[in-house]
């Protein structure tokens, strides 16, 4: 029987898979350090685990498909998002299994880290039960409405129906936009001045904010929290710490006047 993905493709994954690509980097992440040597290619932005040693092969917008064809895997991993359709239609052209992923949950994203472990042979390893262990809990204390900027230049934002924002949700805070018809709206700063949140969270990817990006809530009077983009929004081992690290960070935000 066919493995199925996130998006319902039936993948030919073969009956024993012995190399593996992956164009995303926290799927990267999660086959390097559940089985080391089934991976031997990656992106140039896979940076986890640290001193990984496989084929580079391009970023994941404009990977360098003669390279990964090149390597003959058995299976290539890649994310519905972070991947263009295009790139992942010549792959399969070209014959090989590509396994796509499209988590907008974190049960959604345990669930499919268990089954694309499973597709590569893989039992499931002991940093994705420490991660369902993590963030089994609800959250219980106090309640904050928040924007989300994603990327400046122009200003977009976490919209509705993202993975980033379940984990948000998760750890007691309220998307203004969450009912926002697209995922990533563009915004603009008197709107995002006037949406009555509480907190404005600032990730360090896909955008790296710092404190040089403060000039846009001056005169707010909200909380800013910098939170690590990793832990927001990768979906694999870091998941095992992203609700303490979200946490803290979270509740360490200060007050912009």
């Amino acid at each position: 029987m066919p493995h199925v993905d996130d998006v319902g493709a039936a993948v030919p994954v073969p009956p024993v898979v012995q190399r593996v690509v992956s164009l995303v980097p926290s799927l990267t992440e999660s086959v390097a350090l559940s089985a080391p040597g089934l991976l031997v290619g990656a992106t140039d932005w896979c940076t986890h685990p640290p001193g990984l040693d496989v084929a580079r092969v391009r970023g994941t917008k404009n990977p360098d498909l003669d390279a990964v064809i090149g390597l003959a895997p058995d299976l290539v991993l890649a994310n519905e998002e972070e991947n263009r359709q295009a790139d992942l239609a010549a792959l399969r052209a070209a014959g090989l299994a590509v396994w796509v992923t499209a988590p907008r949950s974190v049960p959604d994203a345990l669930d499919s880290l268990g089954r694309m472990l499973a597709a590569c042979g893989v039992a499931a390893p002991g940093w994705l039960a420490a991660a369902e262990r993590a963030w089994a809990p609800p959250h219980s204390g106090a309640r904050r409405r928040a924007i989300i900027p994603i990327w400046r230049r122009p200003w977009m934002a976490l919209g509705s129906d993202t993975f980033a924002g379940d984990v948000l949700d998760r750890l007691g805070v309220d998307n203004v936009l969450a009912t926002h018809p697209e995922r990533y709206p563009r915004i603009d700063l008197a709107w995002m001045r006037a949406g009555g949140a509480h907190l404005v969270v600032l990730p360090d990817e896909p955008y790296a904010f710092g404190a040089e990006d403060l000039d846009a809530v001056t005169g707010w009077d909200v909380d800013v929290a910098f939170v690590s983009g990793r832990h927001l929004t990768w979906y694999g081992p870091s998941l095992a710490e992203a609700r303490d690290v979200l946490s803290a960070q979270l509740a360490a935000a200060t007050r912009q006047v």
